[in-house]
């Protein structure tokens, strides 16, 4: 029993950050699209923030893998939460939707970098046995924080307002970068760019190649995924874009209100995982 708890230690602590982290970045969005839509009035703006989360995502994912294989993962990871957390913090101090989106721009292309930088370290921290088991707990967590951010985020707008759920969140991933700071430094001696493979446009182009062979080769993988995303992107952001925009213009609800609405929303998802998992 003590091995396993000594084995299982970092991954439980990893575990914590990833969901802090999570269902952090649920209620700050949430929270921004109704911040978002005071200041403007407009379904359209609120619309755009998912369009600059989409935009920053392609705009970073051809190149961050890369960048990303050649550099120390765990104070990549320390440093893509903590950056987050001072940008989101300085959000509700801004006046300006122009200024808004560009900070939520970088925010987002923090996080398109934080996925594969902790799945590259996820996968060097966790041994090969334990990975499935991991992976269960990973997706409990995630899948978690999908439903817990919004209930979390609809209970702060009955009792406060959307500003203090953006602080609450930059403070959650503040605490998620200290959290992985206990982590261990899994790369003390060497990474790729030290043996000669400098950041260059090369080699982009290189794994380019790599990446282009495997689509070539795994068509079947790559017409599902690319089918999901698709799903995922038009129906799913479309709804949820318009989702605090029908509540407050159409049905006249208040923030608190509103936050009632999503509060009922996670706790019938609880309820739906409950009753799917039986």
């Amino acid at each position: 029993m003590k091995n396993i708890i000594m084995s299982w230690k970092y991954p439980s602590i990893l575990l914590l950050g990833i969901g802090v982290s999570n269902v952090g970045e649920w209620i700050y969005f949430i929270a921004l699209n109704l911040i978002v839509l005071d200041m403007t009035g407009s379904p359209l703006a609120v619309s755009g923030l998912y369009v600059i989360k989409a935009l920053a995502t392609l705009l970073t994912n051809f190149w961050a893998g890369s960048l990303v294989d050649r550099i120390n993962k765990r104070k990549l990871m320390i440093f893509l939460d903590l950056i987050r957390s001072i940008l989101i913090a300085l959000l509700p101090l801004m006046s300006s939707v122009f200024l808004i989106y560009l900070v939520v721009f970088i925010i987002n292309m923090a996080s398109s970098m934080f996925e594969p930088t902790s799945m590259t370290y996820i996968t060097k921290l966790i041994p090969a046995k334990d990975r499935k088991r991991f992976n269960s707990l990973h997706s409990l967590v995630t899948s978690g924080a999908f439903l817990i951010g919004p209930a979390i985020a609809g209970l702060l707008f009955l009792i406060s307002n959307p500003i203090i759920a953006i602080y609450i969140n930059a403070i959650a991933l503040f605490f998620s970068g200290l959290i992985t700071c206990l982590m261990p430094n899994l790369e003390k001696k060497s990474i790729p760019s030290s043996e000669g493979n400098n950041i260059s446009i090369q080699l982009f182009i290189n794994d380019w190649t790599v990446v282009l062979k495997f689509i070539r080769e795994k068509k079947y993988i790559m017409v599902v995924y690319v089918l999901f995303s698709f799903v995922m992107v038009v129906l799913a952001g479309s709804i949820d874009s318009l989702e605090a925009a029908f509540a407050k213009e159409v049905l006249s609800l208040s923030d608190s209100e509103y936050g009632l609405l999503v509060s009922i929303a996670g706790g019938g998802i609880v309820v739906g995982a409950v009753i799917n998992s039986f």
